[in-house]
């Protein structure tokens, strides 16, 4: 089992997914984001960057986060987090972010791209079907989970480009489950972070 650590930005969001019983169960460590230089994570497996923690809080600790995947470690960069700007070996394009498609009658075109992936075990497609923020393009041999009109991934997982593992998403479901709506995020979260505890 892993031991997972998240960082806490003190947004009420985050606040409800961290220290409420339901999903606080899953963390071994909580970081405040003003303390992650000066914590230890020697005993810590993996380290969720939690949906909508502001780049610029993250950008100071680049050698932080490329050292813990030097070491083998694996880092869950979730959505809105400008991953591209605190991680290398991410790429991450603005699209402009449909969040009335269920009212339109439309569709966001999202598919499994690897269904045998041991995530999908956990989730279903429907359990990530809200909305997203902008598409990634994964590394050479990495592996895209969840692609969107066949332009590029929501989801992806990164065993390739680092002795580590990074797990890059552009879903948000913490803050929208902080938030109170959205019940996709709750289900994805009671999938998702169970799945992430088993690795």
């Amino acid at each position: 089992m892993s031991k997972l650590a998240i960082i806490d930005t003190g947004t009420y969001y985050h606040h409800r997914v961290i220290h409420e019983d339901r999903f606080g169960q899953f963390f071994d460590q909580v970081i405040y984001i003003r303390e992650l230089g000066q914590t230890d994570l020697s005993d810590i497996t993996t380290l969720i960057v939690p949906c909508r923690t502001d780049p610029a809080n993250l950008i100071p600790h680049r050698k932080l986060f490329s050292d813990f995947l030097q070491s083998g470690k694996t880092i869950v960069a979730m959505g809105s987090t400008g991953p591209d700007k605190w991680l290398d070996d991410v790429s991450w394009r603005f699209t402009p972010t449909n969040f009335w498609w269920w009212k339109e009658g439309g569709s966001l075109n999202l598919e499994i791209a690897n269904p045998e992936h041991r995530l999908f075990d956990h989730i279903e497609l429907a359990d990530a079907t809200w909305h997203h923020h902008g598409l990634l393009t994964p590394p050479n041999g990495a592996t895209s989970l969840i692609n969107a009109n066949n332009a590029g991934s929501i989801f992806y997982d990164d065993r390739v480009t680092s002795p580590g593992r990074k797990i890059v998403t552009t879903l948000d479901p913490m803050y929208h489950y902080g938030n109170h709506f959205m019940p996709a995020t709750t289900r994805f979260l009671e999938g998702f972070l169970p799945w992430l505890k088993s690795q």
